[in-house]
């Protein structure tokens, strides 16, 4: 027989478990890889054959995730044993790229095992285990086609990597203390130190000693220091500037777990837990613990922390020797793409890092963690990174041509697709800064060079100013455009694809609409390429425009003019904005939920200026989860002279205003009376339109307590409803809503033909 595997079959030891398998069944044969697939070609009795087969995907290797493609028969060849052949170039390309993978727990074995050649060593891996997406130069994945082709094996590693029944066969990334990478530790105050054991130990003296140091990991630099030491947190606040923006903490491995020391400071769910110790180590959002002794500065005014465990032998190396959790945030300049490159980061970051520790394995290109969130008891992404991108998905309807889709300014990422596959790329940032642009136009030309594929066409936002939609239409090729929410929509139309029909909240701070005006609290039903706008915000005009994302107390002030409210600003003199509110000069019309949070947070006085983007609705979240059994107030609705259902905002300002109710109990109104409109806004809507799913779609819907009271309500009613489990529901995804979006167009023209 003649069998092509594809699915997730390079980088993750499937030929020497194939080569096994078949000694075991007594085939004989050979197995190659291909370009992204593996052929085999096998000889046998007939039920060793199909046992074979069988145990080929159901025994395979933890991080494989084959398919047989194909299973034809084939000329009998003379063969009497099972042979590794070398990779082939030849064959079409059915490409799939492997993500990046934790350390093993083999590996890590070794690593601590003084009597193992490896024993220390920062870079110890495996079949199983180390980095792929970050090191993979081209395909096939050989060693030669990674950063690793420039470290020539020494013979003992020679030895593994040649060996069909050794766990390093054909391990790309293979290496040990003699001819491997290295690390080499910097500081003003010591100089250079060149020796690995003794780089570790000094990067573990400054940490004690409360300094930050820069750590090049597995797809970037993380910004460490001590995240029980209040002095240090700050310090890195102040340098970076990172004034309120949460950062996240590593914690060393404890207990048969390996939670223990997370479970210590947290209050840790069964979800969250599960994801913690998932293959993809992400950084997970948890609730903190009273037993916390962590740094009030990590997560002020929030009541969630994001957490992880080490993934890499050399996190686990410094967390061993520094007993104690780290704060393990992204080197970067905010905003940008974390950094990768030695000289890079020390120009850049000399300013905020006392010391750095470098090696000399290179990183083809940048991945930054994973972030994820439980909501409603399921783990869903936020951000997609390491261990997860490049994400390969199915398409419900296969695209008419290869297409790339650009996403749009904030929290980017792209997806290229073609046939029936799209693959997601990891999270690249906004696209303000030179940096940013040139990751994006990087992570554009990997993507079709990794997978072979160019794309004959772009998608873009329909927002002009979007820096990638410039670079869309400078580009040449055919482009089309998707607005904003439709791609939010068609997001988790494409992913829960079962469903006929829709009516789909999508609700987020800004995205340019049809109208050629500001959105963000709209509603929309139908499906994917045929979407009618049903229901929107009251609209209100925003006083500095862009302004009023990191200034909560404008929305509020937009709120109050619009009503005539008053309402005492941060800002002593405001009749010069109101007169040019008045006028409506740069006061954009907006029908944001995002910015109708932020208002919020602003009136009940629980943030007015925010340093990040989200940073008021995420406090107000958390002050709102202080309080129970929240009564919700009912929102108006009319409808206006285009048939779109208006809801009224209005109706929150006096409880919002009232100083007789608390903070809490103010905050978790707000959050009851949205699940409870949308709750009346399906209700609406199911007396005029035929049978609909419901989808939650849009980075307000990161908001754990809105989402899961929605949810609630919802499903007691007898609604199915949806919230994104596979792709993040914030901008993060609306490279695959353009994607699905398109996809379902070009069915709809040729059923049309």
């Amino acid at each position: 027989m003649r069998l092509v595997l594809t699915g997730v079959v390079q980088g993750v030891g499937f030929r020497p478990f194939v080569y096994r398998l078949a000694q075991a069944h007594g085939i004989v044969g050979w197995v190659r890889n291909e370009l992204g697939q593996v052929t085999l070609h096998i000889q046998g009795q007939a039920d060793n054959i199909t046992d074979f087969k069988t145990d080929l995907l159901t025994q395979a290797p933890p991080l494989a995730r084959p398919v047989i493609q194909s299973c034809l028969p084939a000329e009998a060849l003379a063969l009497d044993h099972f042979a590794i052949k070398p990779s082939g170039t030849q064959s079409p390309a059915t490409i799939h790229v492997p993500a990046d993978y934790y350390l093993c727990h083999d590996c890590r074995r070794e690593l601590f095992d003084p009597a193992n050649r490896r024993y220390r060593y920062p870079f110890i891996n495996c079949t199983h285990c180390g980095p792929r997406y970050t090191l993979i130069t081209r395909l096939p994945y050989d060693r030669a086609n990674t950063g690793m082709a420039e470290f020539t094996l020494c013979p003992a590693c020679r030895a593994e990597y040649d060996n069909p029944a050794d766990r390093r066969f054909h391990a790309e990334p293979i290496a040990c203390p003699a001819c491997g990478p290295q690390l080499q530790y910097y500081a003003a105050d010591v100089g250079l130190v060149a020796e690995t054991s003794a780089a570790l130990a000094s990067c573990s003296d400054a940490l004690r000693a409360g300094k930050i140091v820069a750590v090049k990991g597995i797809g970037g630099y993380h910004l460490l220091c001590d995240a029980r030491n209040d002095t240090a947190v700050q310090t890195l606040r102040q340098r970076k500037p990172r004034p309120h923006k949460p950062l996240a903490v590593m914690f060393p491995v404890k207990g048969d777990d390996e939670l223990d020391a997370i479970r210590a400071m947290t209050d840790l769910d069964p979800v969250s837990a599960a994801q913690l110790r998932d293959p993809l180590r992400p950084i997970v959002l948890v609730r903190k613990g009273a037993g916390d002794v962590l740094s009030p500065q990590l997560a002020p005014d929030l009541n969630e922390i994001g957490v992880f465990l080490p993934y890499s032998p050399l996190h686990a190396l410094l967390l061993h020797d520094f007993q104690g959790p780290l704060v393990a945030t992204s080197a970067n300049i905010s905003g940008e793409p974390v950094l990768t490159n030695n000289q890079d980061v020390e120009r850049r970051l000399a300013h905020v890092a006392d010391a750095f520790l470098h090696h000399n394995r290179p990183i083809e290109r940048p991945a930054d963690d994973s972030v994820y969130r439980v909501i409603a008891n399921a783990a869903r992404p936020l951000r997609l990174g390491r261990g997860v991108a490049p994400l390969e998905l199915s398409l419900p309807v296969a695209i008419a041509k290869p297409t790339l889709a650009v996403g749009g300014h904030m929290k980017n990422t792209i997806a290229l697709a073609w046939d029936d596959r799209i693959v997601v790329s990891p999270h690249i940032g906004d696209l303000d800064a030179p940096r940013s642009l040139e990751v994006f136009e990087q992570v554009i030309a990997d993507l079709q060079t990794l997978y072979r594929v160019k794309a004959q066409r772009l998608i873009c936002d329909a927002h002009p100013a979007y820096a990638s939609t410039r670079w869309a239409s400078q580009d040449g090729r055919e482009v089309c455009e998707v607005f904003h929410h439709h791609a939010h929509a068609s997001a988790i139309a494409g992913e829960y694809s079962h469903e006929p029909r829709w009516l789909v909240f999508t609700w987020d701070g800004t995205g340019y609409g049809a109208d050629g005006t500001i959105w963000g609290g709209e509603t929309f039903y139908g499906v994917a390429a045929d979407w009618q706008r049903v229901a929107s915000l009251r609209p209100f005009n925003l006083p500095g425009g862009d302004k009023a994302g990191r200034e909560p107390w404008r929305a509020a002030l937009a709120l109050c003019w619009e009503t005539g409210q008053r309402w005492q600003s941060p800002l002593a003199d405001s009749e010069i904005l109101y007169k040019a509110w008045q006028q409506k000069l740069n006061s954009p019309q907006s029908t944001s939920m995002g910015r109708l949070f932020d208002a919020a947070a602003a009136l009940i006085d629980v943030c007015t200026q925010a340093s990040f983007e989200g940073q008021a609705p995420m406090a107000l979240e958390a002050m709102a989860s202080r309080y129970s059994d929240a009564e919700g107030i009912e929102l108006p609705m009319t409808v206006d002279q285009q048939g779109v259902w208006r809801s009224d905002w209005a109706a929150l300002l006096p409880m919002l205003l009232d100083p007789r109710r608390s903070r809490e109990q103010r905050a978790a109104m707000f959050h009851a009376s949205l699940a409870k409109h949308i709750l009346r806004q399906c209700e609406h809507f199911r007396q005029h339109y035929a049978e609909f799913a419901v989808g939650l779609g849009g980075g307000v819907f990161q908001n754990r307590l809105l989402a899961e009271m929605t949810l609630d309500v919802l499903s007691h009613a007898g609604f199915r409803v949806y919230l994104p489990g596979t792709v993040p529901c914030n901008d993060g995804g609306l490279c695959f809503g353009q994607i699905i979006e398109q996809a379902y167009r070009d069915a709809k023209e040729t059923q049309s033909i």
